[in-house]
């Protein structure tokens, strides 16, 4: 069980989502040695054996170690200095934490900086739990905090606003599907990237025009037609989504499950005034504006299946496969 510190409340996990950023951790894929996408790197199985120091999130990853970044849990203890009046609440954990304060761009993360939700209980700071008033399923809560909370980050650090095109890469994975709906809240127009066999779900989720992930890109939108680029994808395709970016537009990421090497030309970046946004810490509103979202019904959790938590490797697994 774990030690409460002073300040810190101690969770039973009731839920707890997969995410890309704990497999990536487990295979290395954070190493500058890594120039593949995640697929790729989980096919070799050398891969694990031969992490270097910086394969983990922001050191090498320290073992033992429990993963796990999305957290539904309900409060069953409190440390000295938090108001017990939390006890019993069923709560989100803000994953991405900022012990810097929100002026320092230092962040640390649940599950990956220190043990996650992979776990019967964690601890967190009781600065980083949020209680939510939801009819919603612990698990549809627990699919929420890493990918929705990326999404809307993005979205609020490319100051995207009513009437602005949105480009959406990778638009059936969980970060992808948030973002769709949370630049729909926002009143944008949203046309997403996927893969042929997810193109119904993505229209049912809002996105107004959808392009198959292989098509030509450009030759389909034109050039200079689009106001953001929300790609956590990376690859080959990042040449053509600057290209359809307008003069002055934002490209904005915060993975690249392509493949983080990619093809810059700074001749389209500089000339077409282009603003490249790298998104990992979140901003202040970022998961407030979560649990007003949640409370108001506005998103719609997408759970795909559950899993035991023995089944942790399996769930993993299926994740990967991206079916």
């Amino acid at each position: 069980m774990p030690v409460l510190k002073s300040g810190e409340v101690l969770l039973q996990v009731l839920a707890a989502g997969v995410n890309n950023t704990e497999i990536n951790t487990r295979l290395g894929w954070y190493s500058t040695s890594v120039v593949t996408g995640t697929n790729v790197v989980s096919d070799n199985k050398q891969q694990a054996e031969t992490q270097k120091p910086d394969g983990g999130w922001n050191i090498a990853t320290p073992f033992p170690f429990i993963q796990g970044t999305d957290c539904c849990g309900r409060v069953v203890a409190v440390a000295s200095g938090v108001d017990d009046q939390i006890i019993s609440s069923r709560v989100l954990v803000r994953p991405c934490m900022r012990p810097d304060g929100f002026g320092s761009m230092h962040n640390i993360w649940l599950g990956s900086d220190f043990d996650g939700a992979f776990a019967q209980f964690v601890k967190v700071p009781a600065t980083e739990v949020f209680k939510v008033t939801t009819q919603w399923s612990d698990a549809e809560l627990g699919s929420i905090p890493c990918s929705y909370g990326s999404a809307e980050n993005m979205l609020h650090r490319a100051k995207v606003v009513a009437r602005e095109h949105v480009l959406v890469a990778g638009a059936s994975g969980g970060v992808g599907s948030a973002v769709v709906q949370l630049a729909k809240l926002r009143g944008a127009r949203v046309t997403a990237i996927v893969g042929k066999s997810k193109i119904g779900r993505i229209r049912e989720i809002g996105a107004d025009e959808v392009v198959e992930r292989e098509s030509d890109l450009v030759k389909i939108l034109g050039e200079e037609s689009i106001d953001v680029v929300v790609d956590n994808v990376g690859g080959s395709s990042f040449d053509s989504m600057l290209k359809v970016l307008r003069r002055g537009g934002r490209y904005v990421s915060s993975g690249a499950i392509g493949g983080p090497i990619v093809n810059l030309d700074l001749r389209t970046f500089y000339l077409k005034d282009l603003n490249l946004v790298g998104c990992t810490a979140w901003d202040e509103p970022v998961f407030t504006n979560l649990i007003s979202y949640i409370e108001k019904n506005q998103i719609r959790p997408l759970v795909a299946k559950t899993f035991g938590l023995t089944q942790i490797a399996q769930a993993q697994q299926e994740f990967l496969e991206k079916k």
